[in-house]
């Protein structure tokens, strides 16, 4: 094709819209096609974007599961547990919706801000201290709600077809490393200040000790977030984001160019379909189901491991119930999350998302029932102890060789660009409501919603109604993965199902056509049209 830019005629000509749309839109394809077959190399500049994805993530897990240790080391136990999935769910609601409108935005800031608020939190003659933290859990929450939307649509947009589950998979196990991060800084700060949490917990001495205790680990994990703020600040758009809602490139903006835009009326045109509905039921509810039982044990994991007697507390100290929580967090951490996100991100390209999701649906259902029913028994010697704790590990392996990761990374795909965001934002809010319901019920069981630190750990009310409940839960997750479709190998726009022919739609319009006659009847049509298709590509 001749260059345009050789000679200037000074004339006005126009081309006909079918063949500007014609252009932009093999323009487009093979924009997006590029990033479809590139492959991720160690040098690859897209690894800014994962690192800073996986950060984000780690903090998100480190804030949300130190609440297993935060809450003995307080005395406090119901409040503080369910702030920070309530400010989650409306992060993710809220930033899910703004990433699809201006893009990624502030929500790592603002959980940096609020982990510094609640570290620094006191009390005064107005207000107690306990109030003040779970405001500012709840204000956390919202910033770590919003990495959950944004992280996985830039990975999921940014990688490769062939290496996005992997690649998506790698980033959220971040979120097992910040647990068993979380149960660590626990443990040695415990240890640490271990002569002085031993004397009388009214003393001085004790409560100082706890005092700096609970707010260096919480203050903590803002540490990695800081590091990477510079680099979530400064990341660019994705491509399709890029061509599809601000109709722009990295060079310019795309000119007299309308894509499909978002707005009410479209969304629900294209929900009102059940054919798109049922694919925002499938993975919301599945997500629903999985947090119910994954936060419903997550952060809970102080009574599990107080009913099988864990670390047989001959002297009831307050030493020894932090000890035992960072330890057992630290075994289900290691021998469970881990490995579990591992196991899938070596299979999850390969079997598929689905396969992996009904499988681990399917056994957590095997799982919760012979817990639910055998856990008297099991409880009442040792071998059943270690063979309990096998089967709790196994729990905590199949959430992540399964559906914790696979409801994670199948909404990152199934929905078009202007709506990617929004809707995994729904779905994971959906998960969060699951994650608030358990902790109400859990609290509800108990019948105990503030305690002291020693006696928090003594409500001995064996969990095994709710691993009875989690098992018919599990089953239902089933059914609802029957909805979705598979998403191994195939594009973000194949998965969309939405006509990728004039995609971009264009009217005549007049320019100034530098160029050589673009209009012979043998290339592009009438000599009489008058559009250059390059003049709707970059301004």
């Amino acid at each position: 094709m001749p260059d345009p830019n050789q000679a200037n005629t000074g004339q006005t000509r126009t081309f006909p819209s079918h063949r500007v749309e014609y252009v932009l839109d093999e323009r487009r394809r093979a924009a997006l096609a590029a990033y479809d077959r590139s492959s991720l190399s160690l040098f690859h500049p897209e690894w800014r974007i994962f690192i800073v994805a996986s950060v984000g993530f780690f903090t998100t897990a480190y804030d949300i599961f130190a609440v297993n240790i935060l809450s003995v080391m307080l005395g406090y136990d119901l409040g503080i547990k369910v702030a920070t999935p309530i400010g989650t769910l409306i992060g993710q609601l809220l930033f899910g919706r703004l990433a699809d409108v201006v893009g990624h935005g502030i929500e790592l800031l603002l959980a940096i801000i609020a982990t510094i608020g609640q570290a620094l939190a006191g009390s005064g003659h107005a207000i107690n201290i306990f109030p003040a933290i779970i405001i500012w859990r709840f204000v956390l929450g919202i910033g770590l709600g919003g990495d959950y939307p944004l992280s996985a649509i830039i990975c999921s947009e940014f990688a490769a077809t062939r290496i996005r589950g992997r690649v998506m998979t790698a980033m959220y196990s971040a979120q097992g490393w910040g647990n068993l991060a979380s149960a660590l800084t626990g443990l040695a700060l415990t240890v640490a200040f271990k002569n002085s949490i031993l004397l009388e917990p009214s003393s001085p001495s004790f409560l100082r000790a706890m005092d700096q205790t609970w707010r260096l680990l919480v203050g903590l994990g803002c540490v990695p977030a800081a590091f990477a703020l510079y680099l979530r600040l400064t990341m660019p758009e994705t491509p399709r984001f890029l061509l599809e809602v601000e109709r722009r490139t990295y060079q310019g903006r795309v000119q007299h160019a309308n894509t499909p835009r978002a707005s009410w009326a479209d969304f629900r045109r294209h929900f009102g379909q059940w054919k798109n509905l049922k694919l925002l039921v499938g993975a919301s509810y599945s997500w629903f189901a999985l947090d119910l039982a994954f936060y419903g044990l997550g952060l809970n994991v102080n009574i599990v491991i107080t009913a099988l007697g864990f670390g047989a507390q001959q002297s009831n100290t307050a030493y020894q119930s932090l000890r035992n929580v960072c330890i057992g967090n630290i075994i289900l951490a290691g021998a469970g999350l881990i490995p579990g996100y591992w196991m899938t991100f070596l299979f999850i390209d390969s079997w598929g998302r689905k396969p992996i999701q009904l499988m681990g649906f399917t056994a957590l259902f095997s799982l919760f029932l012979i817990l639910g029913f055998a856990f008297d028994r099991l409880r009442e010697t040792h071998h059943g102890i270690i063979i309990f704790t096998f089967l709790y590990c196994l729990v905590n392996f199949f959430q992540n060789f399964g559906p914790n990761v696979t409801t994670f990374v199948i909404p990152a795909a199934l929905f078009p660009t202007r709506y990617r965001s929004t809707a995994h934002g729904i779905c994971a809010a959906c998960g969060k409501l699951g994650a608030i319901f358990s902790q109400l019920l859990c609290a509800w069981q108990l019948g105990a919603y503030v305690n002291s630190p020693t006696t928090i750990l003594n409500q001995n009310q064996p969990p095994r109604y709710r691993m009875k409940a989690f098992a018919f839960v599990m089953l239902s997750g089933v059914l609802s993965t029957l909805l979705l479709p598979e998403t191994k190998g195939k594009t973000l726009e194949e998965l969309t199902d939405e006509d990728q022919e004039g995609y971009f739609r264009c009217g005549d319009s007049k320019v100034s056509d530098p160029g050589p006659d673009y209009g012979s009847s043998s290339m592009h049509g009438p000599a009489d049209s008058k559009f250059h298709p390059d003049s709707c590509w970059v301004g």
